[in-house]
């Protein structure tokens, strides 16, 4: 696992032991990044779920402003500090262990491009992409990636569908928010 490209390109990242993370394949994180490549510039990014948090990372090394890492696992906290220090990107991110669902729900800050990559199986993105919607600022993004075997989350409240994209066995779709200017017209 390294970063693809941007100002840390190249840089190896380590990830967690265990089945407990499952980091993201670099065709996928590639595809994910080209098609939100416009948004990143001075982006400010929140990585929930973050795992080892490569994808905040990305953001980070391709022109994001700032990256807010979110996640309760420890051993996840402990591999995203490491990445940051190894990068170079320490100094444009926040790290904070907390429940993503309690972050979400609770904060008062608004991203630019939201990641969701949450374990498997479980529901998450059904439950926390309506929360998430709030916190995006107009015109910002939402990214959710999941299996594919899973049903196709439905755009949340104030949100469009951009595109879902297919990558074997995993799909990531993309929600944009509505500029207010569009809804005038």
């Amino acid at each position: 696992m390294r970063v693809i490209t941007g100002i840390a390109r190249g840089r190896k990242l380590v990830a967690p032991e265990g089945m407990e993370v499952r980091p993201t394949a670099d065709k996928v994180k590639e595809g994910i990044f080209s098609a939100i490549q416009f948004e990143l510039e001075n982006a400010y990014v929140l990585d929930l779920f973050a795992g080892s948090g490569q994808m905040g990372i990305e953001a980070l090394s391709r022109g994001a402003k700032r990256a807010v890492f979110v996640d309760n696992s420890q051993r996840s906290i402990r591999c995203v500090n490491e990445n940051l220090r190894n990068t170079g990107l320490a100094r444009h991110a926040e790290v904070i262990s907390r429940d993503s669902y309690d972050f979400i729900r609770l904060t008062a800050q608004k991203f630019d491009v939201i990641i969701l990559d949450p374990p498997y199986r479980l529901g998450h993105i059904a439950h926390v992409l309506p929360m998430a919607a709030k916190k995006v600022k107009d015109g910002g993004c939402i990214i959710c990636e999941y299996e594919a075997e899973t049903d196709e989350p439905a755009a949340p409240e104030g949100m469009t569908l951009r595109k879902t994209y297919h990558y074997g066995k995993i799909c990531v779709t993309i929600f944009v928010k509505n500029d207010r200017e569009d809804e005038e017209e």
